[in-house]
């Protein structure tokens, strides 16, 4: 995989060198500087069995993100976007977590049509419409898109036919996506060995993310895994797919629905890296009404299975969903989050545990200073139940209660 992505990023400088006749740049950067005080266990990365983001032993003051969200469009209908990331956890990352080249047509009888290629999110996320997929509502996203953000990334491609919200379509709009992509073979590890949880953490092109040292990879059926998932890798040669619906009511309400499909071959195993291609599907469905121009609901759910090993040997169903209550107050922004997750193990390696589930309740408050800076706080209350903690210390049920503070500055290209 870090050779397909080796290439593809070659691809498109070389497509963007090709178009540099005339070239408009343009994007905004984001700074945000962290302080968090919770229960101080070994964040899972270190790898540890703590399931909040910052972990024993790190600064409690720290650089939490920085990003720059750019675009490069051409004198034609081509762009290429990225975004550029550094996290200091666990050690210093530093690359993409989106680059594509996109098409986009003018509309054309109220429609047009648009296409993206090479390595990017599809739209599933209603909570992370900002700089860098992030969230403008809370710190920490929940626990669909925390998973999204590590496992779940395409490098491949996408269509869309969009109708655009205009007085002939009578304040609606609608937009049909359908897309093939190759790679994130291993999506599904952290849910089978770790569980959900709630972070804002988003992993680079070509990352390898630590987990804890689960007792049953010293097993013979797993001793070929890995103690680490590297999500975007290509395993089984085969490309997996997601179609896609988004529909708005005259600005009032939006919905999207998604069924994604990795279509791995459970009994491939690359023996080289230690990871194995999981077949990993999901219906994910996301809701925004505006109670009121400043007060809006945000609502997603997602539903699925994973499954990796010859005859499905770990085969396990996943779920959650939250919801999202936010005020905007002149400068200020208000925000709380309820939210559940489950994962169920079906299979009958009893050696291998794999259930799951906790629940967690965030609550946000933003203000922004000026049009650089904002600054903020957040309490998160998570509890999680994680079967396979018990075989390392006796108890499968902790709680965590996490105090965070930020200051964000923000810059335009």
């Amino acid at each position: 995989m870090a050779s397909m992505i080796t290439k593809l990023s070659a691809a498109l400088a070389l497509f963007a060198i090709g178009q540099a006749g005339a070239v408009e740049i343009s994007g905004q950067g984001q700074l945000q500087t962290t302080w968090q005080h919770d229960d101080n266990r070994k964040a899972w990365y270190q790898p540890g069995w703590g399931v909040t983001r910052f972990g024993k032993g790190e600064s409690d003051i720290t650089l939490s993100r920085g990003a720059i969200d750019w675009r490069v469009d051409f004198a034609s209908a081509w762009s290429l976007h990225g975004v550029t990331q550094y996290v200091p956890d666990p050690d210093d990352k530093l690359g993409f977590t989106e680059l594509y080249l996109q098409y986009r047509t003018l509309p054309k009888n109220g429609r047009r049509f648009i296409m993206r290629a090479g390595g990017f999110y599809p739209k599933f996320s209603i909570e992370n419409p900002d700089i860098g997929w992030s969230s403008p509502y809370t710190y920490q996203y929940s626990a669909i898109n925390a998973w999204i953000g590590e496992e779940v990334r395409v490098f491949g491609s996408e269509v869309a036919i969009e109708q655009p919200q205009t007085r002939r379509s009578r304040g609606q709009g609608f937009k049909g996506v359908f897309g093939v992509f190759k790679g994130n073979d291993p999506a599904g590890t952290l849910l089978a060995w770790r569980g959900f949880t709630v972070h804002d953490r988003q992993s680079v092109f070509n990352e390898s993310l630590p987990f804890a040292a689960v007792e049953s990879l010293n097993t013979p059926q797993l001793q070929h895994q890995a103690q680490h998932v590297e999500p975007f890798s290509e395993v089984d040669g085969r490309f997996g797919y997601y179609v896609g619906y988004h529909r708005d009511f005259s600005n009032r309400s939006e919905i999207n629905v998604y069924w994604h499909d990795n279509n791995g071959d459970t009994s491939k195993i690359n023996y080289r890296t230690g990871q194995y291609a999981w077949d990993t599907k999901f219906i994910s469905a996301a809701w925004r009404y505006k109670l009121t121009p400043q007060t809006h609901i945000l609502a997603q759910g997602m539903l699925g299975n994973t499954a990796m090993g010859v005859n499905r040997g770990v085969d396990n169903d996943f779920n959650s969903w939250f919801l999202l209550l936010t005020h905007q107050r002149d400068d200020w922004r208000f925000s709380m989050r309820g939210e559940q997750f489950k994962v169920i193990d079906k299979d009958d390696w009893q050696f291998d545990p794999n259930q799951s589930d906790g629940h967690a309740l965030t609550a946000t408050v933003k203000y922004r200073i000026n049009s650089n800076w904002l600054v903020g706080g957040e309490f998160l209350s998570l509890t999680t139940t994680v079967a396979n903690r018990e075989a390392f210390n006796g108890k499968t049920k902790q709680s965590d209660n996490v105090w965070r503070l930020s200051a964000e500055y923000r810059f335009n290209l």
